[in-house]
């Protein structure tokens, strides 16, 4: 049986693709020599004295938490503003946008609250037209408010909730119609 062999011995890589489908091709991401998109870069993650974990990059300090891992999906909360992305290897990556070239361009997708919380404020109506990463509600929890933001571009079908609504996590918020 024959095995495959990396191109690059011991330096794991990684693929962080954000929602509007920019990528980041990450080297070496648990080791000291970190590499993103072929740059070194001097990033420093720990956990200080009250256990909150940090992310020290181009020496400004970032609060980190996870607030949703699915899979290969991740929302992470830095600083008080969500941001979601999934991790692909290679292979996944490649298996992804093959995949992609063959989806049917013209259905509803749904937006779901990706933790329990309490909707501030609406910031798109029904009918009105998005792009891929623009905020549509702030959803506030655990006392920070977080913007909320579409992962595809279309026009909003229908608004599942209102200003004032508690929502769990995994409720439908919107539906937008690609």
């Amino acid at each position: 049986m024959k095995l495959l062999k990396s191109k690059r011995k011991n330096e794991p890589e990684f693929i962080a693709v954000t929602p509007n489908e920019k990528k980041y091709i990450i080297r070496n991401p648990f080791g000291e020599d970190l590499k993103i998109n072929g740059q070194h870069h001097d990033v420093k993650i720990y956990e200080d004295e009250e256990g909150f974990t940090v992310i020290e990059f181009k020496n400004k300090k970032y609060l980190a938490e996870i607030t949703d891992k699915s899979q290969n999906k991740y929302t992470v909360l830095l600083n008080g503003l969500s941001y979601s992305f999934t991790i692909e290897s290679p292979i996944s990556y490649r298996r992804r946008k093959y995949l992609g070239k063959y989806k049917q361009t013209n259905r509803l997708e749904v937006i779901e609250a990706p933790m329990p919380g309490k909707i501030v404020e609406l910031l798109v109506e029904e009918h009105s037209r998005v792009k891929e990463g623009e905020a549509i509600l702030i959803l506030e929890a655990m006392k920070m408010q977080n913007e909320i933001m579409t992962q595809v571009s279309g026009k909003i079908h229908k608004i599942h909730v209102k200003a004032g609504d508690s929502v769990a996590k995994d409720e439908v918020l919107m539906e937008i119609e690609r």
